[in-house]
């Protein structure tokens, strides 16, 4: 019992982001990633969505770090709200262990919440391993869409675990070395037990282009553009941020940053040698002006259409200092995260009303996957050999076709587990088994506020879709008896035209209701009483349904 291997997806199977892994053993416990995911539409009002860590926190006495792949928020991002819960017995935060331009990211994110001084990161070059109760974990050097990834091989008493990270096979990348491909087979000819392997791409065939295709479009693009260049990427995305400075230099154009997370960002990836801009291509704004447009390139924010950044309060002409004009170029060089289409689809809208030309993956080279595709999943399988295979990383229907990926290259049907955030994975000796479940539900973040309910979004849809009703009756302190004609006010609910006689209706059926009793002094038989009533009432009358929410006044 002591040497069972137990492995609980927390976040990041079955959905796009929230990655975190459960590794636990009787007396240790570690964690792979901590992402954050964005929400879709019927979220309403929030603002991100982050992995439950109850498991963890029940468990707190065993955890002994957690381990980060790579610097990318659906990996990082939760980290600035999960590590606050995450505290050891004696008080302090559990170390984090990545790698260097990882850390720099990481360091950004906790000192915008004041964690910094109290988070424990700790660097890790690949090739280092890290001791973690009966856990030893290798960094592996892997290539994904981001400098210094990573994948994991982590030795356990149950055999070894090896976990890929976001990855694709980029033999030429723009920054860093390629994969190192030598060191995984050496691992899989050691002998593997457990393949977690990325599947983000599960579903298409071939190969992953290489970085450097985008550094020539982008190059094309700085050469026959008439005005100013916009590139919108996400703010982590260093390697494509230095091949737009390398485009702009080799073309003379200045380069311009704006956006809170990558100017944070780009001067802490300048500060540790990941960027590098020669002479003085970089520029701050207030320089902008006295340059032609033709001279100008801007890196910013928003590729995603996130409605605050800084590419759509461009697009909405609500930027402070950059104003879109005719002639500008703006490169939307990034991959549509699932349910940001629509988001994505009216910056597009905006900007071309405005007269700029727009550039984004469907329409030209201006981005490139950064997850491997169905041929490169292959390669690391045939590397590894493992002898289970769990695919992570995807939508379910990714974790199934990279399931039959894996039982087309010999793996036993019964040897390979698409799980679901929550399941349970046990290895022991005897082999491998889905064990039950456990809670890995989804938290919700709401400006300052973390683990938001789910009633709140249920409220929240209701009055968004039907509105609401406010039935205010003045009742008397001694009698508990209704004082007066009651007032009846509706938000959102019905055309100001119509509401006027129906509301009037309304007061009638509130005056009714409470007429029955000799008194009403109970809140609650005044609430069911009102509610009720109105709320048959209006559906009977609009067929709708909307919040019906009754206030007494005491006088």
């Amino acid at each position: 019992m002591a040497d069972n291997l137990r492995v609980i997806p927390l976040g990041g199977l079955g959905e796009i982001g929230k990655n975190m892994m459960v590794l636990e053993l009787a007396d240790d416990l570690i964690l792979v990633d901590a992402g954050l995911m964005f929400p879709d539409e019927e979220m309403l009002g929030v603002d991100l969505v982050i992995p439950d860590v109850s498991y963890v926190t029940e468990r707190i006495s065993k955890l002994r770090g957690v381990l980060i792949t790579h610097g990318h928020e659906d990996h990082t991002g939760a980290l600035p709200y999960v590590l606050p819960r995450l505290r050891l017995p004696n008080g302090k935060m559990p170390p984090i262990y990545c790698t260097r331009l990882t850390r720099g990211l990481i360091a950004v994110k906790l000192e915008e919440h004041r964690l910094d001084k109290q988070a424990d990161l700790r660097v890790v070059r690949p090739g280092e391993r890290v001791k973690l109760g009966r856990f030893n974990a290798e960094f592996i050097h892997i290539t994904h869409s981001i400098p210094d990834s990573a994948a994991l091989a982590i030795q356990t008493p149950a055999g070894t675990v090896f976990h890929t990270g976001d990855f694709k096979f980029d033999h030429t990348p723009v920054m860093g070395e390629p994969p190192d491909l030598t060191r995984i087979a050496e691992i899989g000819r050691q002998g593997v037990a457990l393949l977690f392997s990325d599947s983000t791409y599960a579903d298409t065939t071939g190969y992953t282009p290489s970085e450097r295709s985008v550094s020539e479009t982008l190059d094309r693009i700085m050469a026959n553009a008439s005005g100013r260049v916009i590139v919108a990427t996400f703010a982590s995305l260093i390697s494509r941020i230095q091949q737009v400075i390398d485009a702009a230099t080799k073309h003379d154009r200045r380069v311009f940053i704006t956006g809170r997370s990558m100017l944070d960002n780009v001067k802490m990836a300048i500060d540790q040698g990941y960027l590098s801009a020669t002479g003085d291509v970089l520029a701050s704004l207030d320089k902008m002006k006295k340059l032609a447009p033709e001279k100008i390139a801007i890196i910013t924010t928003g590729a995603q259409g996130e409605p605050t950044s800084a590419l759509v309060r461009m697009a909405n002409r609500d930027h402070r200092h950059i104003e879109i004009q005719p002639g500008d170029t703006v490169v939307l060089s990034s991959s549509p995260i699932p349910g940001n289409e629509l988001l994505i689809n009216r910056t597009i809208d905006n900007l071309y009303r405005q007269g700029a030309e727009v550039l984004f993956s469907r329409i030209a080279s201006v981005h490139v996957r950064g997850h491997a595709a169905q041929e490169e999943l292959k390669l690391m399988i045939g590397l590894v050999k493992p002898r289970y295979f769990v695919p992570v990383h995807g939508e379910y229907r990714h974790l199934w076709m990279h399931s039959m990926i894996a039982r087309s290259m010999g793996l036993p049907a019964e040897n390979v587990f698409t799980l679901e955030d929550g399941d349970i994975l046990e290895l022991d000796a005897k082999g491998a088994r889905v064990a039950g479940r456990t809670s890995a539900d989804w938290v919700y973040v709401d400006g300052l506020a973390v683990g938001i309910d789910r009633i709140v979004l249920r409220d929240r849809a209701h009055l968004a879709g039907d509105g609401v009703i406010v039935a205010i009756v003045a009742i008397d302190r001694q009698t508990g008896k209704p004082i007066g004609r009651p007032d009846v006010v509706s938000r959102g609910f019905i055309e100001s035209e119509m509401s006027d006689g129906l509301m009037e209706r309304a007061k009638d059926v509130v005056v009714q209701a409470l007429g029955g009793g000799a008194h009403v002094a109970n809140k609650a038989d005044f609430n069911t009483r009102v509610h009720d009533a109105l709320s048959r009432f209006l559906f009977e009358e609009t067929r709708r349904r909307p919040m019906v929410l009754p206030v007494s006044v005491e006088v």
